[in-house]
């Protein structure tokens, strides 16, 4: 089984509005209604003959779509739609990640949708894929993400180990690391993996009720401060722990840091860990192994410290 996307253009008007119709068709009733409802065959050619849209087809089979229409250094998606009987398999997830590509391709800064706040699921869905709401004007909640986002896909917490181990080749004295992701997401496994990579010593575990931990290097390299930002009243208290050590020269890992640890340094990694659901399970293209518990990585540079920095690799 297989599935692929394909760009398209006015030629697949009617392919990607029978797949949008049943859709929509399938969500549940709102006022006022959805736009895409009123789309016609002549109208939906109208839109795909700008920039096109994508086709998923499995195995041969037409499953879902999108409109991309750019505007700006803006890539907006448009009908997003995945046939009713083919969700929870991953197509909505693997549509997003194929339009990030050719937005990346193609120049262009971020993706955006709107979507409607009376669907907390489709919300959530977009948080997901790593869209944060800029504006609300009822019913339509606006969501953008950053392109220059690198996203890896961690099965187990040995994944997640291992790429916390690869960042470690990538990061040097004076860097910062903030990370987020609900309870148990993998942020402390992500650390000990960094340790390891760094060559530190110390048991590295959540530093839920030390605030702070120091692991100085055993290989001549940059010690490693593990700081858990939760009861931290603002980042500024980071100066009254007494670390013994200048983050000028260590690696600093900031959990539970978005929003508030980003007053440590103008470049920084920010690096927020999600746990896959339904929607985003595999579609038999990789055996997941048995007992998996996937999590999606999005890792965002931030600042002049990291341009240039192959974070493809990762």
């Amino acid at each position: 089984m297989t599935l692929v996307f394909e760009r398209v253009g006015p030629e697949a008007a009617a392919e990607v509005l029978g797949i949008v119709r049943a859709a929509f068709s399938a969500r549940p009733p709102l006022d006022p209604p959805a736009e895409a409802l009123g789309e016609t065959e002549g109208s939906m050619k109208e839109r795909l003959s700008g920039f096109g849209g994508v086709l998923a087809r499995f195995d041969g089979v037409a499953v879902g779509t999108v409109v991309m229409d750019p505007a700006d250094s803006t890539m907006w998606l448009r009908r997003f739609a995945v046939l009713p009987d083919q969700q929870g398999h991953g197509v909505a997830h693997k549509m997003v990640t194929y339009a990030a590509g050719v937005a990346v391709s193609e120049g262009f800064g971020d993706l955006a949708v709107i979507a409607r706040e009376e669907l907390p699921e489709t919300l959530r869905f977009w948080e997901r894929q790593g869209f944060r709401e800029v504006s609300r004007e009822s019913p339509a909640v606006r969501l953008h993400r950053p392109l220059n986002e690198y996203v890896v896909e961690a099965l187990d917490a040995d994944a997640m180990f291992e790429l916390g181990r690869r960042v470690a080749d990538l990061v040097s004295a004076g860097d910062v690391l903030v990370l987020s992701g609900g309870l148990g997401a993998g942020k402390t496994t992500f650390t000990k993996g960094l340790g390891a990579g760094l060559g530190v010593r110390g048991e590295i575990t959540s530093p839920t009720f030390v605030i702070a931990r120091v692991h100085p290097s055993t290989v001549g390299g940059p010690e490693l401060v593990h700081v858990d930002a939760y009861r931290l009243g603002g980042i500024e208290e980071l100066d009254d722990l007494d670390l013994d050590t200048d983050l000028d020269d260590a690696v600093t890992v900031v959990e539970w840091g978005e929003g508030l640890a980003e007053g440590l340094s103008e470049s920084r990694l920010e690096i927020r860990i999600v746990r896959a659901e339904a929607d985003e399970a595999p579609l038999d293209l990789v055996e997941a192994p048995d007992g998996a518990d996937p999590r999606r990585v999005e890792i965002v540079p931030v600042g002049a410290r990291w341009r240039g920095v192959d974070l493809g690799a990762l």
